[in-house]
């Protein structure tokens, strides 16, 4: 009879950390991906601030355009290089010199 109360005692042991390492092991698989979903949660908030920033500066952007006709103007003539009938355009290619004794200032 002691036995096998001694027998029962070391099955149910068995079973109880058998049990431990089951949960254990699902607990850490289970923290790996909460740990993974917060990184994803991270990134997606800072995405979002850079996006949000993007769009306060596009309605800064916007805002101006419908209120000063001369930035309008200034964008047109620098994104389309538009001129007015009577001026004249003198583009300049950056890098390049013809004059080798060229020095700024003279």
């Amino acid at each position: 009879m002691m036995d096998a109360r001694r027998v029962i005692v070391w099955l149910y042991a068995g079973l109880f950390v058998a049990v431990g390492i089951v949960a254990g092991a699902l607990f850490f698989r289970t923290y790996q991906e909460y740990a993974q979903l917060q990184r994803l949660e991270a990134e997606g908030r800072q995405r979002l601030a850079r996006l949000e920033q993007r769009l306060q500066d596009q309605q800064r952007e916007l805002d101006r355009m419908r209120s000063d006709p001369a930035y309008v103007e200034k964008i047109i003539r620098r994104q389309l290089r538009y001129a007015r009938p009577s001026e004249q355009i003198f583009r300049f290619e950056e890098g390049r010199r013809t004059d080798s004794n060229f020095a700024p200032g003279r």
